[in-house]
């Protein structure tokens, strides 16, 4: 293992419900009690369901959602309790790609001054001919040539708008770029451009990323590390390969059934789940993927699974990897 970047631990984002009733006090569970570590330099891939918490995740980490409880922990600083105050210099060391190109970047602004902003709020520049300098530089270190810095954003495909979005956010050299499904609204050709972009941006400038998405095979590319979360909270963790290959959780076993296979001749055997995700709001009791796990147990309707080491570095929160429980299905 590597140096630690970021470390969350116990993150929980609640929302209250609005006319629980009197007295009553509800919540909707996006992000349920997760840990995890992103070392330097790798990329951490999210993926899971839509509406399973990931894009939460990713938003409370650098701290556009307020966390309600658990603490996050970049380059060994405690950040968790910071205001928007203490949080501006940290701004310089994470930023976020969005998902939505067309509504992310300010129509009224052009690219340079888009690109621009980020400098001049952090005073990362000496003079106008060096704000100029820098504001080309990005543009071309995204495929981006000098005459689109006067244009707008409407004049730009999805695919050029995300470039411009990435380029916003290299400008304050950060050590950690959140994307939040950075290609889900794009062709499929100009996803495999952006992925080469983000890949090739990550060697050169020894970045660190968590990459959040809902397609497996995008996933699988430019990923490390992978978490995969179901209603809040991680159910297996571990290296790309290792889940790629043996997949231990009933859910992520799922999940990968249903990845189309390029050859035709090829048979996978598909797992398909019963009934629908829960909701947040109110939770299943126990394991939350009781409800519609093939190989639900008893324990797993009442008690929350455990971590669970499977193999080196590769974790799975489930009851069918507890010792006990075993011996006891054996007896």
């Amino acid at each position: 293992m590597g140096e630690t970047l970021l470390k969350v631990e116990d993150m929980k984002i609640y929302y209250p419900v609005a006319g629980a009733g009197f007295g009553k006090k509800e919540y909707v569970k996006a992000v349920d009690g997760v840990s995890f570590e992103v070392q330097k330099g790798e990329v951490f891939g999210i993926v899971g369901e839509s509406g399973c918490g990931k894009s939460t995740l990713g938003r409370g980490i650098c701290k556009l959602e307020q966390p309600t409880s658990g603490k996050v922990i970049l380059d060994g600083e405690d950040i968790t309790g910071y205001s928007n105050k203490q949080m501006r210099p940290i701004r310089k060391k994470v930023q976020m790609v969005f998902q939505d190109p067309y509504a992310s970047l300010n129509p009224r602004m052009s690219v340079f001054d888009i690109i621009a902003e980020p400098l001049i709020v952090h005073k990362l520049y000496k003079d106008k001919a060096d704000l100029e300098k820098k504001v080309l530089d990005l543009l071309k270190r995204v495929g981006l040539d000098d005459y689109h810095a006067n244009r707008y954003p409407h004049e730009f495909s999805g695919g050029q708008r995300q470039r411009i979005g990435i380029a916003r956010a290299l400008a304050v050299e950060p050590q950690l770029i959140i994307a939040d499904e950075p290609v889900s609204a794009l062709d499929v050709s100009i996803q495999a451009q952006v992925l080469n972009l983000m890949n090739e941006l990550k060697k050169d400038l020894n970045l660190t990323y968590i990459f959040v998405a809902h397609d497996l095979s995008v996933v699988e590319y430019i990923s490390d590390r992978l978490g995969v979360m179901y209603l809040g909270n991680f159910v297996e963790v571990g290296d790309k390969s290792k889940i790629y290959k043996n997949p231990m959780h009933p859910y992520t076993q799922a999940l990968l059934s249903a990845v189309p296979v390029p050859d035709p001749t090829a048979k996978r055997e598909r797992i398909l789940l019963e009934g629908s995700i829960p909701s947040a709001h109110k939770p299943p009791t126990g394991c939350k993927f009781h409800t519609r796990c093939p190989k639900c147990m008893e324990c797993c309707k009442t008690q929350a699974p455990e971590r669970y080491e499977v193999d080196d570095g590769h974790y799975v929160y489930c009851h069918l990897y507890d010792d006990k429980i075993k011996k006891q299905k054996e007896g």
